[in-house]
């Protein structure tokens, strides 16, 4: 799903969602959960059909008793959930008008928690309170064709949104317990969690545990035997999201709920395996003379508790995330940028902390990250090995990420795959593995490789299709010459035009040409090329061909020429169109086209080629720079990558203008849209006054 159609989709389903506060007396955390719930439920029974097709798929069939039915542990097996009949989303759908669909939704959520003993009392059971209209309504909704074959990414960017919406109502505090996925997704991939015990002490909706999930399935592996998930979350609300996100994508986990500053519910001091959270930024107030707090282990460095003396938790984290480590143990998370260069005691404890060897890798986050913060950040991450090793114990690696986004909207950023993979694949040359960085360099070779072939057959079919026309045209101009005066102007500047496509003819045959001599790829920079100038001539063709057919057909009226009717010239255009968007992409749903694409991929292999070009980590200006320890203390203890890296004072060759023009109208249409929902959202109020 593009981000236009899924913006499309999350605001329905928020209007949708929203009739529940408005026709009810719930305030915006009471009423958030049932919401959730649904969400939960529609993702659940997507699981379990998917599931459900490929476990019957795989089911011997016994020549008397046939095919025997599925089984809870078949889903458990494939990390999935399994759905009495009556907790499924269609039968809910399918129940009559005269039924309580009210107690029968607060019944399938009875019978998920008889099946899971993790989720007793977790899920909302308090659908009775509203309308029969209005919950038929909102199951009709999230019974959408869209959502019926979403699968997790989807789900989790409507949790997402979802999440924040509910945050900016008064649901939560701060949004504190979400953290956007690419973040995630980067921490995981850097730490690599695919073993022993994996702990959140601020584990918000269980974020960092389901992707942590999603990477140990993609190493081949099944993170029940693998991982053991540890919890902790301060709220009761945020509590039970996670319980139910790790539920719906099969995976289990201790969750607890406790105010980590005062309580540690899992007693994991030295025994983590692996430390991520995304815990809340610069909190104040923690009352440091609770003996609690002036005692605790988890704040141990150099053999003594480490209390900085400022109003601020963001050390109090940093130590937590230290101690709970194993001597073997890794840690990624996310942190606010002023804790890498705080002064006074905050410096103090940062040069204990660098002075250990543990401090791995630090990357700078560019602003907008963030749904309910546009601040940047920056990503530490912990290696406890690296302090018994000699040769790793005075590096850290330095890289500056702040260029390197993706624009969602006008005030959201995220990484694209490729720019996490390519940010991984430094991190992978820092640590002398260099197979990732040649696997990752060759899937993009292969893929734009496959994208050129792909690109040749359209634009073969579409260079055939184009003639075709402008032969149907020429044609039928010559029938009509004495009929008509001036029909040789059917098409304005007629002899330009042809032109045009014969200058376009010989660029695609040129690109044709290239593709099929490609030999291991040897030809790629050269059909990249190709493709990048072939793509705004060809669409300039396309537009003034369809605008001079337009126009003509009105000047000279030829809808009510029978001749002309009989050409199919309607059905040989829309083929045309649907070349043309399949090569250069849909703007309408921010699809980007073979051509683009083809283009696209070949750029992230010269991305990384270029800035390591034997395949080995060196420092590049501006993004990357291993310091020593001493570096760092002449740096003040600064951990900024900025105040390293430098600044890139090459020309970028690969600079993508269209790209940020695309990114340009993003940014406007999310804008368009914004304003269109706030006068939507003022004349309600307006009703509501009775104005």
């Amino acid at each position: 799903m593009q981000g236009k159609q899924l913006r499309q989709l999350e605001a329905e389903l928020w209007r949708a969602a929203d009739q529940l506060r408005a026709n009810s007396k719930l305030t915006a955390s009471e009423y958030s959960m049932p919401v959730l719930g649904l969400i939960f439920l529609r993702h659940a029974y997507n699981r379990f059909q998917k599931v459900k097709i490929d476990v019957e798929k795989d089911l011997p069939v016994h020549p008397q008793r046939g095919r025997r039915p599925v089984t809870k542990k078949d889903f458990e097996e494939r990390n999935a959930m399994f759905l009495p009949e009556k907790a499924q989303f269609d039968y809910l759908v399918a129940l009559p008008e005269s039924a309580d669909i009210g107690e029968a939704i607060d019944n399938a959520m009875k019978l998920i928690e008889e099946e899971y003993d993790s989720l007793k009392g977790v899920l909302p059971k308090n659908f009775s309170v509203f309308s029969k209209d209005l919950l038929r309504e909102l199951l009709r909704i999230f019974n959408k064709e869209v959502l019926q074959h979403a699968e997790g990414d989807l789900f989790g960017k409507i949790y997402e949104y979802f999440l924040n919406k509910f945050a900016m109502t008064g649901a939560q505090e701060g949004g504190e317990f979400f953290t956007p996925m690419s973040l995630v997704q980067t921490i995981v991939n850097v730490i690599e969690p695919d073993h022993g015990i994996v702990f959140d002490p601020a584990c918000g909706s269980a974020g960092m545990f389901v992707q942590t999930g999603y990477f140990i399935e993609n190493e081949g592996m099944k993170p029940a035997e693998k991982v053991t998930f540890y919890g902790q979350e301060k709220t009761e609300l945020n509590t039970k999201l996670a319980k139910m996100n790790m539920a719906v994508h099969g995976l289990e986990g201790n969750i607890q709920q406790g105010n980590t500053f005062y309580e540690d519910k899992h007693n994991l001091v030295g025994r983590c395996d692996f430390v991520m959270a995304n815990p809340p930024f610069n909190v104040d107030g923690v009352d440091k003379a609770k003996d609690v707090v002036k005692k605790d282990p988890r704040l141990m460095l150099d053999g003594k508790v480490c209390l900085p003396k400022n109003d601020n938790a963001n050390y109090l984290w940093i130590l937590y995330f230290y101690n709970y480590l194993k001597p073997t143990g890794r840690a990624g998370f996310v942190m606010a940028s002023s804790a890498s260069d705080a002064g006074h005691s905050e410096k103090e404890i940062r040069a204990k902390l660098v002075r250990t060897g543990a401090v791995d890798v630090m990357m700078a986050i560019g602003n907008n990250f963030f749904y309910t913060r546009s601040l940047p950040c920056t990503l530490w991450f912990f290696d406890r090995a690296k302090e018994q090793d000699a040769e790793r114990k005075d590096k850290v690696l330095m890289l500056d990420a702040r260029k390197i986004y993706r624009k969602v909207t006008s005030t959201i950023n995220d990484f694209s795959p490729e720019q996490l993979q390519n940010l991984i694949c430094i991190v992978n040359l820092y640590r002398g593995n260099a197979q990732k960085f040649k696997t990752t360099v060759n899937s993009y070779l292969q893929k734009a490789a496959d994208l050129a072939r792909e690109t040749e057959k359209v634009t073969s079919d579409l260079q055939k299709q184009l003639q075709e026309i402008l032969k149907t045209l020429s044609n039928f101009s010559l029938k009509q010459d004495s009929q008509v005066l001036g029909i040789d102007r059917i098409i304005p500047e007629w002899n330009e035009l042809q032109d045009e496509a014969k200058s376009i003819y010989e660029l695609q045959t040129q690109l044709i040409e290239t593709v099929n001599k490609n030999n291991g790829n040897q030809f790629l920079e050269e059909i990249t090329a190709q493709t990048k100038a072939l793509r705004k001539p060809q669409d300039k063709l396309i537009k003034q061909l369809l605008d001079a057919i337009s126009t003509a057909t009105k000047e000279y009226q030829l809808n009510k020429n029978k001749e002309w009717k009989e050409l199919g010239l309607k059905e040989q255009l829309d083929q045309l169109k649907n070349l043309q968007q399949q090569l250069s992409g849909n703007p309408d749903e921010e699809e980007p086209g073979l051509l683009h694409d083809t283009e696209y991929f070949y750029k992230q292999a010269r991305w990384l080629t270029n800035r390591f070009p034997d395949g080995v980590y060196t420092d590049v200006e501006g993004l990357c720079k291993v310091v020593t320890i001493k570096e760092i203390e002449a740096k003040d203890w600064s951990l900024s990558p900025g105040r390293y890296v430098g600044v890139d004072t090459t020309t970028d060759d690969d600079i993508d203008y269209e790209e940020r023009l695309r990114e340009i109208h993003v940014e406007l249409q999310s804008l368009n849209e914004e304003a269109i929902q706030l006068v939507q959202t003022i004349m309600n109020n307006f009703k509501e006054l009775g104005i």
